[in-house]
């Protein structure tokens, strides 16, 4: 009980808090029925510094055994140290990285669900926050097919780091993102993180339509260097594998990686 006490003691204040509120309220009913937020303390919370992870020069294949797994879940990821934002580089690399990992109908999903029918969905995407970011894939692939699923994930991904985005596809990626924004912001919830990130991040309120702006512009020459600059090579990418080792290990032990295989806790086991 000490520990806890001394957690909220230490890091609950209300010196950094933000609300935002999004329904069928008045500003002045919000404010009102949230003045107990008032009573919090006003400690200073001051957070340690933590050194941004680096990149792997050279990834490693990590394997969890779950015994009697019908599928093998796939994480395949590495840090790119990209922070958050909306109007810069970021925002350029959901743009590039869309028929690849991003829409339904990207490389990776077209391939390992609808053409090989390996898994209900895969994707790949960026990620970021103020402080740094991933960029990762991930999918639940059928059990015998791991290997296979593992050799064209590798593919796929080395041929757009060389090959780059098509016009067909630049095409179809600004139409559908384009048209899909509108949606975005329709429900409470959506509104709500929106109003968040506005705040969170410091951004105009327009940054949406900025967005739009930036999207009309990219030609195909921008989206392909941005996939030169800062699209992770999947030889650095460490893969993480759950399932079960008794139908999947032979076949992933010839694909050549270095395996480390971890118990359920994620610790080596010697």
């Amino acid at each position: 009980m000490s520990d806890v006490e001394n957690y909220y003691k230490n890091y609950f204040s209300k010196q950094e808090a933000k609300v935002v509120v999004v329904g069928d309220i008045t500003e002045e009913a919000a404010v009102k029925n949230l003045a107990f937020l008032q009573k919090m303390p006003s400690t200073v919370v001051n957070l340690p510094v933590v050194n941004a992870a680096k990149p792997a020069s050279k990834g490693k294949l990590y394997f969890v055994n779950i015994p009697g797994a019908a599928q093998t879940e796939f994480r395949i990821g590495t840090v790119t140290g990209m922070k958050y934002d909306p109007l810069g580089d970021y925002y350029k690399c959901y743009v590039m990285n869309y028929p690849v990992g991003g829409a339904f109908n990207c490389r990776l999903n077209i391939h390992l669900r609808e053409t090989k029918g390996w898994t209900y969905g895969a994707r790949a995407s960026y990620t970021a926050n103020k402080y740094t970011g991933e960029y990762g894939f991930g999918a639940g692939i059928k059990a015998d097919a791991t290997d296979s699923a593992l050799a064209d994930i590798v593919t796929i991904m080395k041929e757009y780091k060389t090959g780059g985005m098509t016009n067909e596809e630049l095409a179809f990626t600004k139409s559908s993102i384009g048209q899909s924004d509108a949606r975005n912001y329709e429900s409470g919830f959506q509104k709500a993180g929106f109003l968040s990130r506005i705040l969170e991040y410091n951004l105009p309120a327009t940054y949406p339509k900025q967005q739009n702006e930036m999207l009309a512009k990219m030609t195909l020459a921008d989206v392909n260097a941005i996939n030169k600059q800062h699209l992770p090579t999947i030889d650095n990418m460490n893969i993480v594998l759950v399932g079960d080792k008794a139908k999947v290990w032979d076949g992933v032990q010839k694909l050549g990686y270095e395996i480390i295989e971890l118990d359920a806790n994620g610790d080596p086991i010697q």
